[in-house]
């Protein structure tokens, strides 16, 4: 399953249409969401979680972890958008 890693890439692409190819700011996930993402990507690339190969970008766009974060990309306005 790739579905947050698809969801992730869907929001960007309707940034990207919707706002002149502007990158948003970042995305915002928590630890799980975090662990859900190098799952999917592990399934599509040979990358093995280690700490020294956690992605810091999706697509050119900074991935930052919190906690409290239930998953969301920041649009270039600063407008959060839900990943699910």
């Amino acid at each position: 399953m790739t579905t947050l890693y698809l969801q992730m890439t869907e929001k960007l692409t309707a940034h990207w249409k919707a706002n002149e190819n502007a990158y948003p700011k970042k995305f915002v996930l928590s630890p799980a969401l975090r662990d859900e993402y190098l799952r999917c990507l592990s399934w599509m690339t040979d990358l093995q979680a280690r700490a020294d190969t956690i992605p810091r970008k999706h697509m050119g766009v900074p991935i930052e972890i919190d906690e409290a974060s239930p998953g969301v990309m920041v649009a270039s306005d600063g407008t959060e958008v839900a990943l699910q």
